[in-house]
């Protein structure tokens, strides 16, 4: 599987995991020099608390677009630091 954005592949493999219609990438398989830190934090009551990136190509900026899930409750420790998409973010085989 391969997450673009901006024509660019952010991330790739083929290893997903799928949960809820979201395929959630290895962290390692994610290309770092995309992705900055971002402030927000959200809550899923069986997943736990996720954290997000800002996905930065070509100067342009798409916030929050990526989330994972550091530390996550016992139900999803498969897909704990894995990474997600939205926000434009096209995952395809």
């Amino acid at each position: 599987m391969k997450a673009i954005w901006n024509n660019q592949i952010i991330a790739e493999s083929d290893e997903t995991i799928v949960v809820e219609g979201n395929h959630y990438f290895p962290h390692d398989s994610i290309k770092a020099e995309f992705f900055a830190p971002s402030q927000t934090h959200t809550v899923c009551g069986w997943k736990g608390t996720a954290s997000y990136y800002d996905v930065v190509v070509d100067q342009r900026i798409n916030n929050d677009a990526a989330w994972f899930y550091p530390e996550t409750k016992e139900e999803a420790k498969n897909i704990e630091n894995y990474v997600a998409f939205w926000k434009g973010v096209e995952v395809v085989e």
